[in-house]
């Protein structure tokens, strides 16, 4: 497969790179500042998503079989709505198959769980503009995936993870919130989800989350029991009293698409916990 990443310098990115590279697909990525370190046979593409032109000149180039859109920043409306947009233009002008990562920030978590036939109703900008380029997308390109998912952790190397070590340490002031709760999902099942969905003809909304439903608090913890840190040196409070914007509890049901998919999604008391010596 001919596979073109856009966002493929980010953190899901990456690893979507390096596990098409593995699996022996042609691979195209791109980046908004400079290329990571990463494999050799990867062509890395300078580009910037909120300029349309760019976005469907290059995918003309390459020619791409599929296309997953990792790209997104957070604070930015037009790299997250319009610049998801765009791929979605230059996907269906070039026939290939569209992969959009959506977020389950999309949701207000005002209900129990959501599964995927849920109405986006966002409570923030972020929310508002993942949810906008779900509509463009589908609208654009009726044949795309779009893949909501959750917080994404790894092996350690996650902002999450990071977090975690700067707390304990007091490299970073902070608290992590008891009722702030999400399916975290590990990188490399979503990576390898991800890819999935790019080799199949499927249309839709699909949800990539882990079974478990945990706070950020308890992430913390279980980082902490893995890595040997000091769980008691976690900071916790409430999220609800500090009135920022956003959703407090959201539960993405991905019990159907898991269904579909030969990779496990893995829930965060499994990844997040360390099974042996080498583990």
């Amino acid at each position: 497969m001919r596979l073109l990443v856009a966002g493929g310098s980010g953190y899901l990115g990456q690893r979507i790179v390096r596990q098409a590279r593995a699996a022996g697909h042609d691979v195209s990525a791109t980046f908004h500042a400079s290329p990571p370190a990463g494999p050799e046979d990867v062509a890395w593409h300078q580009l910037d998503i909120r300029r349309r032109d760019d976005v469907i000149t290059l995918a003309g180039k390459i020619r791409p079989d599929a296309i997953i859109n990792a790209a997104y920043l957070q604070s930015d409306w037009e790299t997250t709505a319009d610049g998801g947009t765009h791929v979605a233009l230059a996907a269906a002008g070039t026939g290939a198959r569209l992969v959009h990562v959506s977020s389950d920030a999309v949701f207000s978590g005002h209900a129990p769980r959501y599964q995927e036939d849920a109405r986006p109703d966002p409570l923030f900008p972020y929310g508002a503009a993942k949810a906008a380029a779900e509509t463009a997308v589908r609208g654009i390109a009726p044949g795309a995936a779009i893949a909501r998912t959750s917080l994404i952790a790894g092996d350690g190397d996650s902002k999450h993870e990071t977090l975690v070590h700067d707390l304990v340490t007091g490299a970073k002031a902070g608290v992590l919130f008891t009722d702030e709760i999400r399916c975290p999902v590990h990188v490399g099942d979503l990576a390898g989800a991800l890819l999935e969905l790019a080799a199949a003809p499927d249309a839709g909304i699909f949800h990539l989350a882990g079974p478990d439903a945990v706070s950020r608090l308890e992430i913390g913890e279980l980082v902490a029991d893995r890595d040997g840190l000091n769980r008691a040196a976690l900071p916790s409070g409430s999220r609800a009293a500090t009135g920022r914007p956003g959703p407090l509890d959201v539960r993405l049901d991905s019990t159907r698409t898991q269904a579909r998919l030969a990779t496990r999604l893995r829930g965060a008391r499994e990844f997040l916990t360390r099974h042996g010596p080498d583990s």
